[in-house]
């Protein structure tokens, strides 16, 4: 019989070196449901020197870990992914109490997260040396990769489940053991659970430890904490510059996902309910709370306005309502800052001139008082300077901007400090790709919408939208390091 995983499960424990621990702190910080607006569940806030419990716990046991065979540790990723199915259902309903989740975005997020479990569950395999020549008679060189050590992975609120997974499971796969610092909106699937099923895959003690708390209190512990090898951070880019900045002090390895403000470009000659299609999942899926959701829909006046008339519609028609109710396609906001901030731009982007062509309001629920669900929001005759268009707005909104040609498109696209994912509709494959190719941004995707993540394919960024990356060979090269040995075969001649 596996954990008990429901929301009121007792979560009021830290989880440090294989023990559910009370905090050194009296604090606690209270899990709110958005759809409710009712605190479901608390958690221990972290001091300072639980973070130093939990750091002396990992590197303790990544030592042993680290020569543990191959098979070992892809069996624990294997068991992990397991897990993750086996207590679907309790996942999804913990998604949608601590972050307001549809069941697609909890469907997606399990999906995802074990998509990263198996990819990982490859590494320990895949950590292969190779050999050099040397310039040295009777020199050999060997180059063999081991375990950075020590993994700090500081995660999100939006997507928790998986923007720490792919962070977790690849670390432990290659012999690392894990601190992990979840937001504090999220910290149960962002952290708890992870230590939950872990166990369940038994992993040995030590390997993963969690520590909730607040960034104020203990975020700076975290990054600068002389054990820690590694930052994998996942959050806005104000945040991120300064985690980046005291993690270069630490002289740690870094992956920073930050900020986005991703396009949807739309030609002339695209399938325009094709393009809408995209668009309505890319701008309003978990309430466009999403690092690669649209912000912006750039479309060619030829199209643009049949393009505003079905995305208008399909806007208004799509469920909005409580997070629990299994027919909600657009769920609450995360807390009343992130909806009150998001309500501002399209309140200041209607006063510059733009057009409100459906939601830019609250939608009530029974029995709850100021909810925080907003219904989708298409903005008409916007531009590219607007407060909806050219912040990262983080909601179900959907500012369309008209251009004029192709090479309007992407100066538009890249007119933006932010670099991380986009999208282009074109009706000819190959014009969609060419305009892809010329598009300041990671990652891109033609006749499809931004929100794309496979485990196997690198995730990364430009620009202000972060540095390093995950997901493949990239988290596999962030969590490993590279030892260089020769071996002298004959005695050695020197000059002196």
């Amino acid at each position: 019989m596996g954990p008990k995983l429901s929301i009121d499960a007792d979560w009021n424990s830290l989880y440090i070196d294989g023990e559910w621990t009370p905090s050194d702190g009296d604090e606690e910080i209270a899990v709110e449901d958005p759809s409710t607006r009712e605190e479901v569940a608390h958690v221990p806030a972290a001091v300072e020197s639980d973070v130093d419990a939990a750091y002396e716990a990992a590197a303790d046991a990544q030592k042993e870990w680290e020569d543990a065979p191959p098979a070992e540790r892809e069996q624990v990723a294997q068991a992990f992914a397991r897990a993750l199915q086996e207590h679907k259902a309790e996942i999804i309903e913990l998604l949608a109490h601590e972050a307001g989740g549809s069941e697609i975005m909890g469907e997606t997020s399990i999906s995802i997260t074990t998509d990263q479990a198996n990819e990982a569950a490859s590494f320990p395999r895949r950590m292969k040396g190779e050999q050099a020549d040397s310039n040295i008679p009777h020199k050999e060189n060997f180059v063999r990769r081991e375990p950075q050590g020590v993994v700090t992975v500081i995660s999100p609120w939006n997507f928790p489940l998986n923007l720490s997974g792919r962070a977790i499971a690849p670390a432990i796969a290659t012999g690392n053991a894990v601190v992990v610092k979840p937001a504090s909106n999220t910290p149960i699937t962002g952290g708890l659970l992870m230590a939950k099923l872990y166990e369940e895959a038994d992993l040995p003690d030590g390997l993963i430890n969690v520590v909730p708390g607040h960034g104020s209190d203990i975020g700076d512990a975290v990054v600068e904490h002389p054990e820690s090898d590694v930052v994998a951070f996942t959050g806005s880019t104000p945040v991120g510059r300064g985690v980046a900045a005291k993690a270069g002090e630490n002289l740690s390895a870094t992956a920073m996902e930050l900020g986005g403000n991703n396009a949807h470009i739309v030609t002339a000659d695209a399938d325009v309910e094709a393009a809408v299609d995209s668009a309505a999942f890319g701008s309003f899926v978990h309430q466009g709370q999403v690092c690669i959701s649209i912000n912006r829909h750039l479309v060619h006046e030829d199209v643009y306005d049949e393009y505003v008339d079905l995305l208008t519609d399909r806007a208004a028609s799509l469920p909005v309502g409580s997070a629990h109710d299994p027919d909600t396609v657009v769920g609450p906001i995360i807390d009343e800052g992130q909806r009150d901030e998001m309500l501002g731009y399209v309140e200041e982007t209607v006063d510059a001139g733009a057009t409100l062509e459906t939601g830019g309001e609250t939608v009530a629920l029974d029995g709850v008082d100021d909810s925080l669900v907003v219904a989708p929001t298409v903005l008409s005759d916007a531009t590219n300077d607007m407060a909806a268009a050219c912040n990262e707005h983080f909601g179900p909104i959907a500012p369309v901007v008209p251009f004029s040609d192709v090479d309007e498109a992407i100066a538009l696209h890249d007119d933006t400090e932010y670099g991380l994912s986009g999208s282009v509709h074109a009706g000819d494959v190959g014009t969609g790709l060419q305009i892809a190719e010329q598009l300041d941004t990671g990652m891109v995707h033609v006749n499809d919408q931004p929100i794309n993540d496979e485990a196997h394919v690198p995730f990364s960024g430009t620009k202000a939208s972060g540095s390093g990356g995950y997901n493949s060979t990239e988290i596999l090269n962030l969590v490993t390091e590279k030892k260089w040995i020769s071996i002298q075969h004959e005695r050695r001649e020197y000059p002196f």
